[in-house]
C-alpha cells in the first residue's frame, strides 16, 4: 500500500507539471504574439513568478478547494489516483490541439468521476463550494508527513514541491496553445496584449483574495477576446473562439469520463 500511496503523490506531481506546461500560455501569450519578449525570457519570467507566488499569494483558493465536493467516506487511492489520471488525459488531449482549457477543472472533473464511478451521485455532497480536498490517511511512520490533520492546512512541502513542478512545467511552454491565445484569437497589438494581461491578473487576484477557484485560462482568454471586439466585433475570430468554448463545456464531463473509466481499471488492478 505504502509504494501505491508514494506512486500516487508522484503522479499528482507529475499532473502539477504538466498544469504549467498546459497553462503556460496564460502567462505568456500575448507577450509572445506581440513580439515584446521572445518565447525563452518570457517563460523565462512566467515560471519565476509562478514559484514567487508561493511567498505572495497564500492559500485561500486552495482552503476553498478543500471543503465540500466529494464525500470522503468514498475516497480511497483508486479514486484519487483515477481522478489525476483523467486530468492528466483530458490537458493532454486539449494541449495536442491546441485548445486552452482547464486544468483546474479538468481535476474537478476527474475527481467526481472517479468517485461516481466508485460510489455513483451519493459521492457527491452538492452544495455551494463544491469541492474537497484530495485527502487520503497513511499509516504513522517515515510517511506521517503524508497525513493531513486537518483539510484547512496545507503542508509547506506540498506547497513548496507543487509550485517548483507547476514552475517547471511553466519553463517547458506548451507552444501550440500559445499560438492559439497569442495569435489565432485576434490579432493583437503590444498595447492590447498589456491590457488583456492586466485586466486578467486583477480578476485572477481578486478572486484569489476572496478564495473564488476562477481559471485562469477563462479569465486570459476572456480578456483577449474583450481586448479585440473593443475594436469591432469581426476582429475577432469567433470560430476560434467557439472551440475554445466548446472544450471549456466538456472539460469536467469528459475528464469525469476518463477518471471513472481510468477508476475501473485500478479496482480491478489494485485491490486496496
Amino acid at each position: 500500500m505504502i509504494p501505491y500511496v508514494i506512486a500516487i503523490v508522484f503522479i499528482a506531481f507529475i499532473f502539477d507539471f504538466i498544469n504549467g506546461f498546459h497553462d503556460s500560455a496564460n502567462s505568456i501569450a500575448t507577450i509572445v504574439g506581440t513580439r515584446v519578449l521572445n518565447p525563452f525570457t518570457a517563460v523565462l519570467w512566467a515560471a519565476t513568478f509562478n514559484f514567487v507566488a508561493l511567498f505572495t499569494v497564500g492559500t485561500a483558493v486552495a482552503s476553498t478547494i478543500g471543503k465540500g465536493m466529494i464525500d470522503v467516506s468514498f475516497v480511497d487511492a483508486n479514486v484519487i489516483l483515477g481522478g489525476l489520471l483523467g486530468a492528466i488525459t483530458w490537458n493532454l488531449i486539449t494541449w495536442f490541439f491546441g485548445l486552452p482549457s482547464s486544468s483546474s477543472h479538468a481535476l474537478i472533473g476527474g475527481y467526481a468521476g472517479s468517485a461516481i464511478a466508485k460510489a455513483g451521485l451519493a459521492a457527491i455532497v452538492w452544495g455551494r463550494k463544491w469541492i474537497e480536498t484530495l485527502v487520503f490517511r497513511l499509516e504513522p511512520g517515515l510517511l506521517h508527513h503524508f497525513y493531513l490533520q486537518s483539510a484547512d492546512h496545507i503542508p509547506l512541502w506540498v506547497e513548496v514541491a507543487a509550485y517548483v513542478m507547476i514552475s517547471l512545467g511553466t519553463l517547458f511552454g506548451g507552444w501550440r496553445i500559445v499560438h492559439t491565445m497569442g495569435s489565432r484569437i485576434t490579432r493583437l497589438r503590444p498595447v492590447g496584449g498589456f491590457c488583456a494581461e492586466t485586466g486578467g491578473a486583477f480578476a485572477i487576484l481578486l478572486a484569489t483574495r476572496l478564495g473564488i477557484p476562477v481559471s485562469t485560462t477563462h479569465t486570459i482568454t476572456g480578456a483577449i477576446v474583450g481586448v479585440g471586439a473593443t475594436h469591432r466585433l469581426s476582429a475577432v475570430r469567433w470560430g476560434i473562439a467557439g472551440r475554445i468554448i466548446w472544450a471549456w463545456i466538456l472539460t469536467i464531463p469528459a475528464a469525469g469520463i476518463m477518471a471513472a473509466i481510468a477508476y475501473q481499471v485500478l479496482s480491478r488492478a489494485v485491490r486496496l
